[in-house]
């Protein structure tokens, strides 16, 4: 698993060690320099690929480090676990897109293809009281923006729609912040144990405590459509009194994520 955590903060642009320090170097595989397809562009290339094969190009071109660079960058969240006791954990700033900061779509993704991310990246996906924690303090709180029900919600062209009503309600606000309420998240349950074969979707918020969607394993896991998005979670969390891992916190969650 360190070695899994180490990984994972090589392929963010602000990384952290697993105690939680910053570190000021990128890894030069994600250079922002670099001739990478842009959101719109991918977006093109993709436009009569079938969903398989859109789902191997966009797995291939986040791990490739085509993400924008405020996607990389993680962010502190209190998580509050009763009885007194929180611990901070650190998230993506944004669900996971690809492209650059200037030109990016948020990518929705299939189960599988957030667990591959996510185990390549020694990272995990959310539980519900951390997207919870994420909306309640994120830098920006934006508002769902449901679009019509129908086969389309799985095409490029409703990805692309809801990417530009997004960034129009953004407005260019929070940049490189954390920002929430936009998608419904990609989650970890335990209801997975039972329930194999599902995709956890959760989230929405209109408001702290008020998720439009509450968890639902209603999908197959090669699910997508336009209003879902994979947030990552750092697997060591902080506390007063040093780090802990988020398994043993919370006992299956890289089962889950993985």
């Amino acid at each position: 698993m360190r070695f899994a955590v180490l990984r994972s903060c090589l392929l963010l642009l602000s990384a952290c060690d697993p105690s939680g320090t910053s570190q000021t170097e990128s890894d030069p595989v994600l250079d922002p320099d670099r001739a990478l397809l842009s959101g719109s562009v991918f977006i093109q290339a993709t436009a009569s690929a079938t969903p398989e094969r859109r789902q191997e190009r966009a797995v291939a071109e986040i791990l490739g480090g085509n993400v924008p660079a405020s996607v990389r960058e993680m962010h502190p969240v209190r998580l509050d676990l009763g009885g007194g006791r929180s611990v901070t954990i650190r998230v993506t700033g944004d669900y996971l897109s690809v492209g650059s900061d200037s030109d990016f779509v948020r990518m929705p993704l299939t189960l599988p293809s957030a667990r591959q991310i996510a185990r390549d990246w020694g990272m995990y996906l959310p539980i519900t009281t951390m997207v919870d924690a994420i909306y309640e303090q994120a830098d920006l709180r934006l508002d769902p923006q449901p679009m019509t029900p129908g086969p389309e919600m799985s095409s490029n062209a409703y990805y692309l729609a809801h990417q530009q009503m997004i960034e129009t309600q953004r407005a260019g606000r929070a940049p490189g912040g954390l920002i929430a309420g936009h998608k419904k998240d990609i989650v970890a349950t335990v209801r997975l144990d039972s329930q194999p074969g599902r995709i956890a979707i959760y989230g929405w918020h209109t408001a702290v405590g008020e998720p439009i969607q509450p968890l639902s394993l209603v999908h197959h896991d090669r699910y997508e459509d336009y209003s879902h998005g994979l947030r990552l979670i750092h697997p060591v969390a902080q506390t007063d009194s040093g780090d802990v891992r988020l398994d043993d916190l919370f006992p299956g969650m890289e089962r889950w994520s993985w």
